[in-house]
């Protein structure tokens, strides 16, 4: 299948291999042959790929290593999970995302508890989220939203491709559906990612 492969085809295969983060059109672009039909080469890469153990997929915004689902089970044996996130991040970050931006005081008003720095520093620390400006109110406190990192490490390449609320933890007009009221931030309980697996399937060939 190798010698099948055109050089634009090589060079975006390389670089969806060595990069840690979605690769965009725009990226593509930048590095194929100029007049290259980037939508035409990722075409024929995905097709090529399709029955291999890792995938190429659009997931925010760009196209990255995953590797197939069918296999993700198997591979649970041998990959690590991730860390789980505490409970009270994985609620902060499922009202981020369906309420944003959202300032800090109105996630609090949606869980119904407070929420500690601790619990946005670690939000942070692993990419899901960013600030995105100030709200023009008394104090202007900081408006916080999600980012690429969010939409890969869920499996998705667009805000829109979301479940609906009433599917995951959070509400549109209270808090969490499927689990006991808020906890505050002081004893944080664990609770799984919505999806397990993306360690798994978000697993770049060594």
């Amino acid at each position: 299948m190798a010698e099948a492969f055109t050089l634009p085809m090589r060079l975006a295969e390389a670089a969806i291999f060595a990069a840690t983060q979605p690769v965009t059109a725009r990226m593509l672009a930048n590095l194929l042959p100029v007049d290259t039909d980037v939508d035409s080469v990722m075409s024929d890469l995905v097709t090529a790929y399709a029955s291999r153990g890792v995938n190429i997929v659009m997931v925010g915004g760009g196209w990255q290593l995953r590797t197939a689902p069918d296999l993700a089970p198997a591979l649970r044996k041998v990959v690590e999970l991730p860390r789980r996130l505490p409970r009270v991040a994985m609620e902060s970050l499922a009202i981020i995302a369906y309420h944003q931006p959202v300032t800090r005081t109105e996630i609090e008003e949606i869980r119904g508890a407070a929420l500690s720095q601790t619990t946005l520093d670690l939000l942070l620390e692993n990419g899901l989220i960013t600030p995105k400006g100030r709200k023009e109110t008394p104090g202007r406190p900081t408006l916080w939203g999600t980012t690429p990192n969010f939409l890969a490490q869920f499996g998705l390449n667009d805000l829109r491709e979301m479940p609906k609320r009433e599917e995951l933890l959070i509400d549109a007009n209270g808090p969490a559906l499927a689990a006991p009221p808020a906890e505050a931030d002081a004893q944080p309980q664990e609770a799984g990612q919505p999806d397990e697996a993306a360690g798994v399937e978000g697993a770049k060939p060594e």
